[in-house]
């Protein structure tokens, strides 16, 4: 499981809301199925299942628990999307390496690893499922000048910055500034459901409210979408 720098510093410019109206996901393209959106899938629940080409934890749990939610449910009202980001490994998390996922599923990288180390692996470096719903490229921004956010991360993701000691305002900048050099590009949905890390899950409901957001793996995914179904 991936997770983006320790979780400490969030995103500032989050701006959904659990119970609010979900925005759009923000894509470069649809690399497979037809191109759609929130607004486009209003009457049935949306399952976004959002993960990194290079992450192994999203291939192993994340996205084979989408398939089984695809396959029980999208009779039932169900629709599922997938949205490949890249919030870390920029040479890795490519649309190149995302569409050849897609057309020959092939691996790279550590899911290459985990999938070998797991003997997992057809053809040598295949992996042993298709995925069967759409799936787009989140919408990478390349950063110009990336330092220039220090303050707003900081005010954004440590409270009470100005009591901390001379010492430790230095070890956070200089936290934050190692980051902001990792972060060559911002993924635009990544940041605007300030998702954690990869795999995430967006939850949507009938209505186009967001209901759930949650990282890594989620045993109540199938029973909130009951839930969801019912309403």
């Amino acid at each position: 499981m991936e997770t983006d720098i320790n979780n400490s510093t969030g995103h500032a410019g989050m701006t959904v809301q659990i119970g609010a109206k979900s925005p759009n996901l923000k894509v470069s393209e649809w690399v497979q199925g037809l191109p759609t959106n929130i607004d486009k899938e209003k009457d049935n629940v949306v399952l976004v299942e959002v993960f990194q080409v290079n992450c192994p934890g999203c291939f192993l749990y994340g996205i084979p628990q989408a398939i089984e939610i695809y396959k029980k449910y999208r009779k039932e009202g169900v629709t599922v999307l997938g949205v490949a980001t890249a919030f870390e490994d920029f040479d890795k998390n490519t649309l190149e390496n995302l569409r050849l996922l897609l057309t020959t599923g092939e691996v790279i990288g550590e899911t290459l690893n985990a999938f070998g180390q797991y003997g997992q692996l057809v053809d040598k470096n295949k992996i042993p499922y298709k995925i069967p719903f759409p799936v787009a490229m989140d919408m990478l921004k390349k950063e110009d000048n990336p330092t220039s956010k220090i303050d707003e991360i900081i005010n954004a993701n440590v409270p009470g910055y100005e009591s901390y000691s001379q010492s430790q305002k230095l070890e956070i900048i200089e936290r934050v500034k190692q980051y902001l050099k990792n972060k060559e590009y911002s993924a635009q949905t990544f940041e605007e459901f300030a998702l954690r890390g990869t795999p995430s899950s967006i939850l949507i409901d009938k209505n186009g409210i967001l209901r759930d957001v949650s990282f890594g793996t989620n045993d109540f995914l199938e029973e909130s979408i009951k839930k969801l179904l019912s309403e």
